[in-house]
């Protein structure tokens, strides 16, 4: 039974492939999206593979057919031809400083400019370089645009306010360089986690197309039940012989556990990858992806607008909720569904209205938790909840009541 070794930790698709690492294929839905031209918008939670995915984009667009032996997109009837490919990942630029920002996405304009052996004069301001650059790559081939992380230096200051908007405006006239570079432009891709509204971060770009809730694109990143079977196949057997389980209960601990989230109105479920992967290597059921991290502002938003637990599950919300994510009005059913702690459960059509709910039992028990010590006020662990335990519990999924 054929058991590749885990991708953990790695955002690079040349180097899965090199190491002969799983990698579930995805070029299909990949290559419906890139077949044309345009400008394209995906938000998913954290560690959900939006950096493979960028790599995957940035590998296919500069022709490196070589790495795609057995995928689908090496049969498919898609054209080779390579193209200048300008890739930003906005999480590796230092935020807390917008002076020190600037610099830095200077900095990375400058390299990409090496790269292509043209001038990048960074004495312009940060649209201009931006402009140089495009225009100088783009003479003989057009130059497709991949941004990874795109909100990353709002978030990653929304303490601290007065930062946040700076690099919010920074941004703006940033992005907002794209749609006068059309002409010079064969694909642009950004990625992130958050739906800043497209007035506040996009206006200069209104013809972005937002595929976070396309149907189409609903199981682009994460594993479907299909996809987990057929490439973990040696995983899960391993999984279930250490954990004295058959293949049956092993896959539905495994769905109760990391399955579940839901990106459109579709009722199409995925896994979440990154939990997933770390099962098969601890072979223990764990809260794997929430204990990478809880942002510290979540906590202190449901405070501040005094969300109780039974509040959060069963929520109904609209479709325009989804993009109203601005610095000074957060809400907290978007951003919970934003940043992965809920899912889209159902779509009534006749209310227009999406049920949000947990995805899974991980984020269940570990956010309900969560929740708990931080209202409380009590220690870590000295909730009247067991902490998540590290086999499959026999009865059901952690409640609370208040």
């Amino acid at each position: 039974m054929e058991k590749r070794g885990l991708p953990i930790g790695i955002q690079t698709f040349e180097k899965i492939v090199r190491e002969d690492r799983v990698y579930v294929d995805k070029t299909e839905l990949i290559c419906k999206l890139i077949n044309g031209s345009g400008a394209y918008f995906l938000s998913r939670p954290r560690r959900f593979g939006k950096s493979l995915l960028i790599s995957t984009m940035e590998a296919i667009f500069k022709g490196k057919k070589e790495l795609f032996k057995g995928l689908w997109i090496e049969k498919s009837d898609y054209n080779w031809d390579a193209y200048p490919v300008i890739r930003l990942d906005m999480s590796e630029m230092p935020s807390f400083s917008a002076n020190q920002f600037v610099e830095d996405l200077k900095d990375r304009l400058l390299k990409i400019g090496h790269d292509y052996e043209v001038e990048v004069d960074v004495t312009k301001s940060l649209s201009g370089c931006f402009i140089q650059l495009i225009e100088s790559i783009s003479k003989e081939k057009k130059a497709v645009v991949l941004i990874d992380e795109y909100d990353k230096p709002i978030i990653d200051q929304l303490k601290n306010t007065e930062v946040a908007k700076q690099n919010r405006d920074i941004l703006k006239d940033f992005y907002g360089v794209l749609k006068s570079q059309d002409a010079h432009i064969r694909l642009i891709f950004l990625t992130g986690v958050s739906k800043f509204s497209k007035v506040s971060i996009f206006s200069g770009l209104n013809n972005l197309n937002d595929i976070t809730m396309d149907t189409k694109y609903a199981t682009l990143l994460g594993y479907t039940q299909e996809e987990l079977e057929h490439y973990f196949e040696g995983w899960i057997f391993e999984l279930g012989e250490s954990m004295k389980m058959d293949k049956q209960t092993t896959l539905n601990e495994i769905k109760k556990w990391y399955n579940g989230y839901q990106f459109s109105k579709a009722d199409e479920a995925v896994y979440n990858p990154f939990s997933t992967l770390l099962l098969f290597d601890k072979k223990d059921f764990l809260s794997h992806w929430f204990e990478t991290g809880t942002p510290t502002f979540l906590i202190d938003l449901l405070k501040q607008q005094q969300y109780g637990v039974p509040d959060i599950e069963n929520a109904g919300i609209d479709e325009s909720a989804f993009s109203s994510y601005e610095i000074d009005d957060l809400q907290v059913l978007p951003l919970l569904y934003q940043t992965g702690y809920l899912t889209i459960k159902s779509y009534d059509t006749e209310s227009s209205l999406y049920k949000l709910g947990y995805p899974n039992h991980e984020v269940k028990a570990a956010f309900s938790r969560s929740l708990l010590e931080n209202f409380s006020k009590l220690h870590k662990g000295l909730t009247n909840l067991e902490k998540t335990p590290s086999r499959p519990p026999s009865q059901g999924e952690v409640t609370l009541s208040t």
